[in-house]
């Protein structure tokens, strides 16, 4: 008889264990719109877009699913939300450094797409208010030859000034130009370093000469800061050459060649075939150009 009930007591500690392990277990499924984080540096702007992609499905997107002229949540579940590290414009409206939810009002000819400060609101569209509103622009939309069948967000037409969002779904794209002042702010990180007197690296000097270089912007002061970042590192043939490009672009095509040179020669020392072409290639250019 104790034998029995111990082995029954047993059972149903043992039953209890197994009934308590699969109640507390959870099963996971794939949530049907599944959430989606995009991130990407513009300029010197890093924008991160949070959003979840509902599928067409079949369905009849716009003006059907997603009624025309009312607020829509801009994807599925919770309102999408995009985040930027410094300020930028978008459709010509200044937007602050910070993070907004994305809410818009498709139509057939025009959408308006509102960037709104209360992150709390979420999907809950009829609570919808406009006092919130940071902005609101209106942008056109373009037909697509081809059907998306997930509602997608994504950046293109990078430049260091710019790009461009867009919203696509369906045969609809939503393209929202966005523009960054990359050149106010790296010429004031170059000002600041300019006026600092223990800023002596090399590398940033290189860095703000090539930065003028690429928009042939002052020259003559692109030259003084690769000068000085030379005359600390005069072995740096990568930063000769840099020197050389500057001089070309001045129309000093006898001073570029011979700047070329020293940096073959400094390259072939440490075996750098790469730079050792690079030079070549650009004094074989000049000499037409004397």
């Amino acid at each position: 008889m104790f034998r029995t009930k111990r082995f029954a007591f047993l059972t149903l500690i043992l039953a209890m264990c197994i009934s308590g392990t699969v109640v507390g277990q959870q099963i996971n499924t794939p949530a049907p719109s599944p959430s989606s984080k995009l991130m990407q540096t513009v300029g010197l702007v890093d924008v991160t877009i949070d959003y979840s992609r509902p599928g067409k499905k079949g369905r009849e997107i716009f003006g059907n699913l997603v009624p025309y002229d009312k607020v829509w949540r801009t994807g599925a579940n919770a309102s999408t939300k995009i985040t930027f590290s410094g300020e930028v414009t978008i459709e010509g409206k200044t937007v602050p450094a910070g993070t907004y939810a994305i809410y818009t009002k498709p139509g057939k000819n025009q959408w308006a797409v509102m960037l709104y400060k209360d992150l709390s609101l979420g999907g809950r569209v009829a609570g919808y208010n406009e006092a919130n509103e940071l902005t609101k622009f209106m942008v056109t939309p373009m037909s697509n030859n081809r059907s998306v069948e997930s509602f997608t967000i994504d950046i293109n037409d990078l430049s260091n000034t710019g790009a461009t969002i867009n919203i696509s779904w369906d045969k609809v794209i939503v393209p929202i130009k966005m523009t960054v002042d990359t050149d106010a702010a790296v010429v004031s990180q170059i000002e600041r370093f300019a006026s600092n007197p223990t800023a002596s690296l090399a590398n940033d000097y290189n860095a703000a000469a090539s930065y003028y270089l690429g928009l042939k912007k002052d020259l003559d002061k692109a030259l003084v800061w690769i000068d000085k970042a030379i005359e600390i590192r005069p072995n740096a043939f990568w930063m000769i050459r840099t020197k050389s490009l500057i001089q070309a672009e001045m129309g000093t095509y006898k001073d570029a060649i011979k700047t070329a040179e020293q940096s073959m020669k400094i390259a072939k020392e440490a075996n750098n075939a790469d730079y050792v072409k690079l030079n070549q290639d650009a004094i074989q250019d000049w000499k037409g150009k004397k």
